[in-house]
């Protein structure tokens, strides 16, 4: 059975379809004939006898039989696959020891007498203001209230706001001051989270139309761990139609920075969020890029953490092997604060690995070995990424050039998501309720989820095959080095490190021409976020990217 290359579109669409069609339309395909096989064979670049075709009839007719059996049973979104995705190459053991975080918090702040420059002052801040009776946690919620009353329309960035519940919480969190007892740095403070995060009694739209009255009866593990922690939800953000873009149901969601631009996604509504002020930081997913690429196009600061780090209970699933949950905030040490809290095992998420984040601001930046990618830092518009490297060099710090290179067929391992994507949304599809999405273009989910049902079962697992080599190859750079200086959408970085399940942290630094703001990002090795953190919170230190305004928001 010899591999061949063959890419008619029309033997695709007239094989596979024939063999399929029923599938996708609910109804029962006619009956498997050699022929049919013979159109199908070409979509999957392989090639059979004429006795080998005959051969697969009674089994295929078998295997679509228990398709549609299958089919029968309802799955809901939330039941995740028997097989579970583990990032952690032959002999790697996450440090489980647990020592005090020692964050290095000013010991004491003045309050600024404007409410917009309290709005837009960052959680590391806000902690000690709060701590100190500066400032209530219910003037500081209502502060925020008003911003999200005031410009959500604008940016098209809430779903739903939690009015009533925000400050009852943060008039419980004032109390709990007054009596002495103190949660930590997120004591009192305000946040909002994507609408794919359940919250029990609040819709979860998944920001999709055939979702969007949807009410699940639990809420996250993320949000239960936040609350705790005493920090005060204040509204849901928007997100691209299941996890992809910035279109949502009910609009495009904007970027601060430029209106007239969408704020990219699919944490569209949690980036704009942070960047406009309306809360000092947000939880945000990423599969592929969707806490990279909308904090990027907003100017805000986002921490995509090692795949196993965060639970995903209650959480919409788009891919069980790639999704990761993270905040996106104004600076990597709210980020660093953020991730202690909602960072650990949950019995409720298979998927998630017990790991220390030990992060101490004591420790000098001078200790970590830093490497970068000096073939991905050519061409035009990458000065400010070039300048990055510069302002770490002033900083005392040696860069050391490596090659991001690997054996695997990385494009090619895409559809590992696609794939099981298109199984999130099995019945989304099946059901034509896809038709309600507001995006219908080729690049759109529907036409997605559809061509998704043709990929082999076999060519999925040997995907996986490959990359665990990959997961192998990536973790020998980070033997050398802690963290690795990468332009955030360089080469194909991006894809590698989410497959891999790589930790990324996604700073600003600096502006396009016409205004439009850009990032670096900085890479560790599993569970090694607080290298991210000490790293990304020096270069904050010696640069002010982070702290700007959107002009049109900073009143």
């Amino acid at each position: 059975m010899p591999l061949k290359n063959k890419s008619k579109l029309g033997l695709f669409v007239l094989g596979f379809s024939l063999l399929f069609i029923g599938f996708i339309a609910g109804k029962k395909a006619n009956e498997i004939s050699p022929a049919m096989i013979s159109g199908a064979e070409s979509l999957i670049g392989m090639e059979f006898s004429p006795a080998e075709k005959d051969s697969m009839i009674q089994n295929l007719t078998n295997q679509r039989n228990g398709f549609e059996r299958m089919r029968d049973q309802k799955l809901e979104n939330a039941t995740a696959p028997a097989l579970y995705f583990n990032p952690l190459p032959h002999g790697f053991i996450p440090d489980q020891v647990q020592k005090p975080h020692g964050w290095g918090l000013s010991k004491d702040l003045q309050l600024p007498a404007d409410d917009t420059d309290i709005a837009f002052l960052p959680v590391s801040d806000l902690a000690v203001l709060i701590q100190n009776k500066k400032i209530s946690s219910e003037r500081l919620t209502k502060i925020y209230l008003e911003r999200i009353k005031n410009y959500s329309d604008t940016l098209q960035c809430l779903i739903t706001l939690l009015e009533n519940e925000a400050i009852a919480s943060a008039k419980a969190m004032d109390a709990e001051i007054a009596q002495g007892k103190y949660r930590g740095p997120l004591h009192g403070i305000p946040y909002g989270i994507k609408d794919l995060l359940a919250v029990k009694d609040t819709k979860s739209t998944w920001g999709a139309m055939p979702y969007k009255d949807q009410v699940i009866d639990e809420t996250a593990t993320v949000v239960e761990k936040l609350q705790d922690a005493g920090a005060v939800l204040v509204g849901k953000f928007t997100l691209g139609a299941l996890a992809m873009g910035d279109v949502w149901y009910g609009g495009v969601t904007k970027n601060p920075w430029n209106l007239k631009q969408g704020s990219s996604g699919s944490s569209a509504g949690s980036a704009s969020a942070v960047s406009a002020g309306l809360v000092p930081f947000a939880i945000g997913t990423e599969t592929l890029g969707s806490i990279v690429s909308p904090s990027t196009r907003n100017g805000v600061t986002g921490l995509r953490p090692t795949f196993g780090r965060v639970s995903r209970h209650g959480a919409m699933a788009l891919s069980w092997s790639m999704d990761k949950l993270g905040p996106i905030s104004r600076s990597a040490l709210d980020n660093g604060i953020v991730l202690s809290i909602i960072n650990g095992l949950d019995t409720k998420d298979k998927s998630t690995i017990a790991a220390a984040l030990n992060y101490d601001a004591s420790k000098s930046i001078k200790e970590l070995k830093i490497g970068y990618f000096p073939g991905l830092f050519e061409g035009e518009g990458l000065e400010n990424d070039r300048k990055v490297l510069e302002d770490l060099k002033n900083l005392g710090l040696t860069l050391h050039p490596l090659e991001l290179t690997t054996s695997m067929p990385i494009a090619s391992l895409r559809f590992i998501l696609v794939a099981e994507a298109a199984a999130a949304f099995d019945d989304l599809t099946r059901s034509n309720s896809d038709e309600l999405l507001v995006a219908q273009h080729k690049n759109a989910w529907p036409n997605i989820f559809r061509s998704a049902r043709f990929i082999p079962a076999v060519e999925y697992i040997q995907a996986n095959r490959h990359r665990s080599i990959l997961i192998e190859e990536i973790h020998s750079l980070f033997q050398e080095f802690d963290v690795i200086i990468s332009p955030s959408f360089g080469g194909n970085q991006l894809l590698i490190t989410n497959l891999t399940g790589h930790p990324a942290l996604c700073l600003p630094n600096g502006f396009t021409e016409n205004g439009s703001p850009t990032s670096i990002t900085f890479l560790a090795n599993l569970f090694e976020e607080e290298k991210l953190i000490m790293l990304g919170r020096a270069y904050q230190d010696h640069t002010d990217w982070q702290k700007k305004r959107p002009p049109l928001f900073d009143k």
